[in-house]
């Protein structure tokens, strides 16, 4: 029987789960992906939490306790998903030792109300790596252009981080940039370099959503060169993302860290589910291999690839110029990528706001039910948590 995620692996490309919950922590779900599916990391977000929290009575012992403590809405939000993060982190720590400390990851993300904010993200950042008190976590750090400079400071306090919500090939490169400059700082604050981790999430599918969008209204009769270029944005975009970070990562300046023991900073692609049922359910796994990347799936991409992917080998590195063929029919057919990368990364943050806002509501109300005797999420908890898993996508 094929090993397709075995041969993926092999390949270079480190499969890891986008998703969590109690459930799948008590039930031994986690652990078993691990074991059998290749699984070496976890990432998160508020809407993973959201769903989690609303149809699982894992959590009822817990509110119960807070709302008997009268334990504030945040503090009960961040008590109840640094506890499942923390315990991911134990289930996933063979992938961890093994991998000399470049697997077996697991991410939480800062508040993301708080994207533009520098010193408010840093200071949560410290928090959370405090809460959860494992060497296997990653804070994730939004990348914008307050994010920026909290990456650096957190990396250079040694904290391991996940820079999450990047779109575009410019704002990847001034990811990179802070992630040079967190691990100087920290060699030069005494760190260890070989404890701090740290993984680029550069978002996939919703490229092409945009991009097909607005390919949408710039063809019709007449254009069949328009219609041609859907479903290759989000592709083009990941490789020559690739192509920066080959480079970066064989820089002198890189060389330098790598010899005081740092580890790169991994791209990984993000949002690998097919929002275009006419597309390939893999497309974004099998088109974007190459070596020392991730690749964050739900578990339903995770068994279809084993079930049919293909590792034909690298997918990426050869392509280079594909890649930019495609952005330059993009830029004649009227698209500008300039202002799909700003309304992504704008809807991305507001979707995780969104996400966040629900998530507190829907453990407001689970405390109210907890303290009432019920100990049990409420329907309203329940729906605010299917909206807030529809608004916030994956990754």
């Amino acid at each position: 029987m094929t090993d397709r995620l075995g041969e993926l692996s092999a390949a270079g490309v480190a499969v890891w789960l986008d998703d969590l919950s109690r459930r799948r922590l008590s039930s031994g779900g986690l652990d078993q992906l691990r074991r059998e599916k290749h699984l070496v990391g976890v990432t998160t977000n508020p809407s993973i939490f959201a769903k989690a929290l609303s149809d699982a009575e894992e959590y009822n012992w817990q509110l119960r306790d807070l709302a008997i403590r009268q334990v504030a809405v945040e503090e009960a939000v961040r008590a109840l998903t640094t506890y499942d993060v923390r315990w991911a982190c134990d289930v996933m720590r063979p992938a961890y030792d093994s991998s000399g400390g470049v697997d077996g990851r697991v991410s939480i993300e800062v508040d993301p109300r708080l994207a533009y904010q520098t010193d408010q993200t840093v200071a949560e950042a410290k928090a959370l790596w405090w809460l959860v008190d494992r060497p296997n976590l990653y804070i994730k750090i939004p990348a914008t252009e307050a994010g920026l400079p909290a990456i650096t400071a957190a990396l250079a306090e040694g904290i391991s981080v996940n820079v999450t919500l990047i779109f575009g090939l410019e704002r990847y490169s001034q990811v990179m940039e802070a992630f040079l400059a967190g691990l100087e700082q920290a060699k030069a604050n005494g760190h260890d370099l070989t404890k701090i981790g740290s993984v680029a999430s550069f978002f996939v599918s919703r490229v092409d959503s945009e991009v097909d969008k607005r390919l949408d209204k710039l063809g019709g009769a007449g254009r069949p060169e328009v219609d041609a270029l859907k479903g290759k944005a989000a592709i083009a975009n990941a490789r020559l993302a690739y192509e920066r970070y080959s480079e970066v990562f064989s820089s002198d300046r890189w060389q330098a860290l790598a010899d005081a023991g740092a580890h790169p900073q991994r791209p990984l692609w993000a949002s690998t589910s097919t929002k275009n049922p006419d597309y390939r359910d893999v497309v974004y796994v099998e088109e974007l291999i190459a070596p020392g990347t991730v690749n964050t799936m739900p578990e339903p991409v995770i068994h279809a690839f084993a079930d049919h992917g293909e590792v034909p080998g690298d997918t990426v590195t050869g392509a280079y110029e594909q890649a930019r063929e495609v952005f330059t029919g993009l830029a004649a057919a009227g698209v500008d990528i300039d202002d799909v990368i700003a309304t992504l990364e704008r809807e991305g943050v507001e979707k995780f706001e969104t996400s966040w806002l629900e998530l507190l509501d829907g453990v407001r109300k689970s405390l109210e039910a907890a303290a009432d005797g019920a100990g049990k999420p409420n329907r309203a908890a329940q729906d605010n948590a299917a909206a807030a898993a529809e608004a916030g996508g994956n990754a």
